[in-house]
């Protein structure tokens, strides 16, 4: 597996941590009557101010199994206390960061189904798209995660619109996309080697319809051309490269695409063939952001 590096604001969780426990000071004090290992004797349940704060103690050593523990404690032991809520979103970020991603999406969907008015739901609805972004895979496996995150991703921009995760969930998604783009080339790439054009037709106007903000569209127009050559199709070879022309004048598969419609005596018809496929129509002036697709 192929992991997709994340930023999480770490402070941001910390500063909740500390703000809702306000004992890390003095957190030796309240840890007195465990072990020198920070453990309690078996079957003796801490009070929840003492397991909070060796939950947070833990996490702070970046012992992220016992953190997870401890928190599950205050939950299992005082559902009811001050301490149960901050502790169920600690479960949560614990195992995000033992890399325990199924439990972590566990807890804290949880969490968002029990507080869905909490402050820090936004936080929690983040986390669960970044356990599914980080799981994603390289382009040639399946993509099952991916398509997950992007659902993941889309639930923080549409429910926290203006805030810090959104934005962040905005960068992700479109490299999420990216993956999703390249996972249709690698396809449509071995389609056309072996000769299957139909499919390969298919999946490269997927990317050119459904992922026109990645960095795969030039390379899979420009594949239309040569497919559409294969097929004896020059009119939609011609109508691809159109499209290409306009939107990527000065890119390197433009001029891979130019230099086969020459090879088949059709540079004068591409010329005279707008992107839009009106015939005899001039071509009109680019426009940011818009897209002229003929078939």
């Amino acid at each position: 597996m192929t992991k997709i590096p994340s930023s999480l604001p770490r402070a941001a969780l910390l500063s909740l941590a500390l703000a809702s426990a306000g004992l890390l000071g003095g957190c030796s004090a309240l840890l007195n009557s465990a072990d020198k290992n920070g453990d309690f004797p078996q079957g003796v349940v801490p009070p929840p101010d003492q397991a909070y704060a060796m939950g947070l103690s833990y996490m702070q050593k970046g012992d992220y199994q016992r953190a997870s523990k401890d928190f599950q404690a205050v939950e299992e032991n005082y559902p009811y206390s001050t301490w149960a809520t901050h502790a169920e979103l600690l479960t949560g970020y614990a195992q995000y960061k033992n890399l325990n991603y199924d439990d972590a999406i566990s807890s804290l969907n949880r969490f968002v189904q029990l507080h869905p008015e909490n402050q820090e739901t936004a936080y929690a609805y983040y986390l669960i798209a970044l356990c599914y972004y980080e799981q994603i895979e390289d382009v040639q496996r399946d993509q099952t995660a991916t398509y997950e995150s992007i659902t993941a991703l889309n639930n923080v921009i549409i429910r926290f619109p203006d805030t810090a995760y959104a934005r962040d969930a905005r960068i992700k998604l479109r490299l999420a996309n990216d993956r999703l783009a390249g996972h249709d080339m690698v396809i449509a790439r071995y389609y056309e080697k072996q000769h299957l054009y139909a499919a390969a037709v298919g999946r490269f106007q997927d990317v050119v319809t459904n992922y026109q903000q990645t960095t795969y569209v030039p390379e899979a127009l420009e594949r239309l051309v040569e497919v559409y050559l294969n097929l004896g199709l020059p009119g939609e070879a011609v109508r691809a490269a159109s499209v290409l022309g306009y939107n990527y004048p000065g890119s390197s598969w433009y001029e891979t695409a130019y230099g086969k419609l020459q090879d088949h005596g059709l540079v004068n018809a591409a010329d005279t063939v707008p992107a839009d496929g009106t015939p005899g129509a001039p071509l009109a002036a680019p426009r940011h952001h818009h897209w002229y697709w003929p078939f």
